[in-house]
């Protein structure tokens, strides 16, 4: 069994198409990590997650990056949208010559264990080690570095498309000014969504490799 650590139920549905394996919601309130990139901050709630629970957990963080703005909000996306709402990020883009877009989420998976070498990259929190002297200093293992000692599988997921004036009432967040092939996400049913959302594709990868991995 998995645990998806989310709120949102849908998430665990749209998880289910993807995995044989059983897949339960897990309702718990992870701190989140303030971070530059996607990656950073679903591993950190991973780690959290599987303290928590004790068993296999994914958490998934995404967000919406605007080309012309470098990227922004990216991993901030939630605060942005509280805080700016979709209108007013909508005018700062059309400003902007260039409209392109992209969501983009990271599936992390932990399990308490260490991983077999693939493809997808693995998050051991130790960045940053060779410039901490003073922590290294005392330092024995890589567990005592980086005082995790816990890897996470990452697994990434992006869907290109521009930003538009809103548009439609389904989805949440960004989706009403997220164009993909002519429709903003929110003009899509779920089904159409999942299809082709950021998330699904993430999810895919992931499934492809936990089916196939020993454990």
């Amino acid at each position: 069994m998995i645990n998806f650590v989310t709120t949102n139920p849908g998430k665990v549905a749209e998880a289910r198409e993807y995995l044989d394996e059983p897949v339960e919601q897990l309702d718990f309130d992870y701190p989140e990590r303030q971070a530059p990139d996607l990656a950073t901050v679903a591993a950190h709630g991973a780690r959290a997650a599987y303290r928590h629970a004790g068993e296999p957990v994914i958490v998934d963080d995404s967000g919406l990056t605007i080309d012309a703005l470098d990227g922004f909000p990216g991993p901030y996306s939630s605060y942005v949208e509280d805080k700016l709402g979709i209108e007013r990020v909508w005018e700062l883009t059309k400003r902007e010559s260039d409209h392109s877009g992209a969501f983009r989420a990271v599936i992390a998976y932990c399990d308490g264990e260490g991983f077999e070498a693939t493809p997808e990259p693995v998050d051991t929190e130790r960045r940053g080690q060779d410039t901490a002297a003073d922590r290294r200093g005392g330092a024995t293992t890589d567990e005592q570095v980086d005082g995790e000692g816990l890897p996470v599988r990452l697994f990434t997921g992006a869907a290109r498309g521009k930003i538009v004036a809103p548009r439609g009432n389904g989805g949440f967040g960004f989706d009403p000014i997220f164009e993909y092939d002519g429709q903003t996400y929110a003009e899509m049913s779920t089904e159409e969504k999942n299809a082709i959302s950021h998330r699904g594709r993430a999810l895919a990868k992931f499934a492809e490799w936990y089916e196939t991995t020993e454990r």
